[in-house]
């Protein structure tokens, strides 16, 4: 526990306790056993110290606790999964909203309609959409937060197939900064669903998503790890290939030091190597037909083989456990030119442990068919996007680390398209946040002034309201 001389403003509990009477969650102050662990966000970096943590069991703790900022003009952070790099789910001497207990899932498997609360995880909905072998296109790691992945974009595995989180977004519950209620669609408050669809958490608190989903019971998918003589060929083949994949594969490349897990040989364990990681959306025959040119370069260890989606989606969360020290960085690219695979040669087979990894997604396909002003999210026309992560327990090696990381991105950046994916970008400031939107930044300014005229949700990558 920490005392409120750590709050720049703390909130007197004469003022926090007739709040906290109205609300149904629990209102967590500083004063609180709980509040180390309830301040915790996934990455160890950030060490924020809000004024007031409000984990919210309804939409109306939600706007209670919306309005309750408001009127003492404290920062709002929301909190879904907690997963961000950035730290975007706490802030220091504010307000954070912990959507986590509002984490319901339900289906409809005849209209393939998917209602998700703002604080599920990814794994949440898999759970409830396996069983009728549907999912919605998500990330790689079950433990995200459906909230921060879907307003950033998001894709994942059966994104070529069924484009970003975004395109299958069919409305969203909001509360607004003045506290109000709103349903957005693309009939009801279309500006605002616009800028949702990829604008990250600067317009208000989404309590709620309705996806479609998509047939993916059952599918063939794994990791096959080459030698690191073998990179360069395989980045050159993973350039061509991917241009015209049936979109039912999702794969990338990437570069990482092996765990030492039972399922990978002793001898290549705790060694760096290259990987394809992939999934087929169909029958192993039919994956294996299609996967042959990465299975003729011949792949010291081949682990893709059937499996339900919801299995797939999952089998890294270990890697990636909360709690550790996160560093990320990021770009896109139109596409994988020779001088950015002379910089994954040189940086890629230094990853120093078997959390840290370089990948390079595609991107293309269904993201590709909506255009780069139909939605927020602007970059439909790369190829690729590039993410370079180090996770480490131990606070003295990050310097180094972070260094390896950051000549890695210098590298790359040189021939980018000069934003990022705006879910794996740092405290990186306004030019890249701009440089990320592009040609959208100017209409996402507008929407914000309508809908957040003083900045309120300001704790994201964050959209200045036009003057």
């Amino acid at each position: 526990m920490v005392t409120a001389e750590r709050i720049e403003r703390p909130i007197a509990l004469d003022d926090v306790n007739p709040f906290a009477a109205g609300v149904r969650g629990d209102v967590i102050t500083p004063h609180d056993d709980r509040y180390d662990s309830a301040r915790a966000v996934y990455n160890a970096m950030i060490d924020k110290y809000p004024a007031l943590i409000v984990q919210c069991a309804d939409v109306a703790d939600v706007i209670h606790g919306v309005r309750f900022a408001a009127e003492r003009q404290l920062p709002i952070a929301v909190r879904g999964g907690g997963h961000n790099a950035a730290g975007s789910g706490t802030c220091d001497s504010g307000v954070v909203l912990d959507l986590g207990r509002m984490n319901e899932v339900n289906v409809d498997p005849e209209k393939r309609r998917v209602r998700v609360g703002g604080g599920a995880t990814w794994g949440d909905v898999n759970h409830a959409t396996q069983v009728f072998g549907l999912a919605v296109p998500s990330g790689i790691i079950s433990t995200t937060g459906v909230g921060g992945l879907t307003l950033g974009g998001g894709f994942g595995y059966i994104s070529r197939a069924h484009g970003l989180t975004i395109d299958n977004l069919v409305s969203a519950d909001m509360v607004l900064a003045d506290g109000s209620f709103v349903t957005v669609s693309a009939s009801e408050h279309p500006d605002l669903f616009w800028a949702i669809r990829g604008g990250g958490g600067n317009f208000g608190v989404v309590t709620s998503f309705e996806f479609v989903a998509h047939p993916a019971g059952m599918v063939t998918a794994g990791v096959l790890f080459y030698e690191l003589d073998k990179a360069e060929a395989l980045m050159k083949l993973y350039r061509e290939f991917i241009r015209t994949a049936p979109r039912e594969l999702g794969l990338f490349f990437g570069y990482v030091m092996t765990p030492p897990a039972p399922f990978i040989p002793e001898e290549l364990q705790m060694k760096n190597l290259a990987k394809i990681v992939l999934c087929h959306n169909g029958p192993e025959q039919e994956a294996n037909r299609v996967i042959a040119p990465f299975l003729a370069m011949e792949p010291v260890l081949n682990l893709v083989g059937p499996m339900p989606y919801d299995t797939w989606n999952s089998l890294f969360d270990g890697l990636f456990p909360a709690g550790r020290q996160d560093y990320w960085k990021a770009d896109y690219s139109h596409d994988l030119s020779d001088d950015q695979i002379a910089v994954h040669l040189e940086h890629g087979p230094r990853m120093p442990n078997p959390s840290c990894a370089m990948h390079i997604y595609s991107v293309n396909g269904a993201v590709q068919d909506v255009g780069p002003d139909e939605t927020a999210y602007s970059y439909r026309d790369v190829t690729f996007a590039h993410v370079i992560l180090v996770t480490e327990d131990d606070p003295a090696k990050m310097p180094g680390h972070i260094d390896f990381v950051r000549s890695y991105w210098n590298g790359l950046h040189r021939d980018s398209a000069g934003g990022a994916y705006v879910n794996f970008l740092m405290e990186e400031g306004s030019d890249r946040v701009q440089a990320t939107y592009r040609d959208n930044y100017p209409r996402l300014q507008r929407t914000k002034k309508e809908y957040d005229p003083d900045n309120l949700f300001r704790i994201n990558q964050n959209i200045q309201p036009a003057s």
